[in-house]
């Protein structure tokens, strides 16, 4: 669908569950909760589910929500690829019964009904704003918090390669609209707890390097994690560590999975070559500078099986 047929639809909501994806950043929950507050701003009813619920980073956005009952009509996920990414209980649940997808991710797997995918977009944030922009929708503080949240964390507070010129448009507007940018950047990039940053030593203790040095690999255990008392939600900060070494040009974060140990979250962060295509291998996906996927296997296996791959990608 074109993006003013998106509008329309949206427009046409109501009584809408609103999922978004398990282990959230600030894209998912941002767009999630950004949209429902929009829909109940016009009079419309909405919920936003997430099997692992939000962290506490994202309090100022989930602050006064609460459930609303209504018998559930539609189904939208926002910045969801793949069912899979809902995590337990939710996939089990709606993985054959979402209506609407709207999401920027290349390797969607086109799940629902209908979808509105642009890959080239920034952030699935960024795909709202231009949908209440159209709709001529006058956001709040608090919506304007949830979308410049979105847009902000999935360009690396706009240092990512791929950040367009629209995003730091829209970045601008929704300072306009009072949203909060400065404390939102600290929360989303300077402020860590202590358990964040001791874990943050040990894993850089980990780091381990291809022989011409262009590849770089850090594991974090459920040990680490554990030791740290860390929680799960700070982890995706840890994937930007390797490509700050000079000469890296693919950085590779293994986060060992809690329910599965004998298996790896995959993050792949790359200068200038496709992680996307690297992640595929596995069946992973994502975009051209920042892709996933999981590996099941000890963390010397998976750490040599990803890191070749990567070198021959190069």
């Amino acid at each position: 669908m074109t993006l003013e047929e998106l509008a329309a639809r949206i427009s046409a909501l109501d009584c809408v569950t609103i999922l978004t994806h398990g282990h959230p950043d600030g894209d998912t929950a941002g767009s999630g909760l950004g949209l429902c507050y929009y829909l109940r701003s016009v009079g419309k009813r909405a919920n936003v589910k997430n099997s692992d619920g939000f962290p506490a980073m994202f309090s100022y956005m989930t602050e006064g929500y609460e459930d609303m009952d209504f018998e559930e009509k539609t189904v939208v996920s926002v910045d969801v690829a793949d069912t899979k990414l809902l995590g337990s209980p939710l996939e089990e649940e709606y993985k054959d019964r979402i209506d609407l997808c709207i999401d920027h991710h290349f390797s969607n797997r086109n799940f629902a009904k209908e979808s509105y995918v642009d890959g080239d977009s920034c952030a699935t944030c960024l795909i709202i704003f231009k949908v209440l922009k159209i709709l001529g929708a006058k956001p709040d503080k608090r919506i304007a918090d949830c979308l410049y949240t979105g847009i902000a964390t999935d360009t690396g507070c706009f240092m990512f390669e791929g950040t367009s010129p629209e995003a730091h448009r829209a970045a601008a507007e929704l300072k306009e609209m009072g949203c909060h940018a400065a404390p939102i950047n600290r929360i989303m990039f300077q402020i860590k707890s202590r358990g964040r940053i001791l874990a943050e030593q040990k894993v850089i203790s980990t780091m381990r390097f291809t022989d011409s040095g262009e590849v770089a690999l850090i594991t974090i255990t459920n040990d680490i994690i554990d030791h740290y008392s860390i929680d799960r939600s700070e982890l995706d900060a840890f994937a930007g560590i390797p490509l700050t070494v000079e000469g890296v040009r693919v950085g590779i974060t293994l986060k060992q999975q809690a329910e599965d140990p004998g298996s790896y979250k995959v993050s792949i962060r790359t200068v200038d070559t496709d992680a996307a295509a690297i992640a595929a291998k596995f069946g992973g996906g994502g975009h051209i500078r920042a892709a996933g996927c999981t590996v099941k296997g000890d963390a010397d296996y998976v750490a040599n099986v990803v890191m070749q791959t990567a070198a021959e990608a190069l």
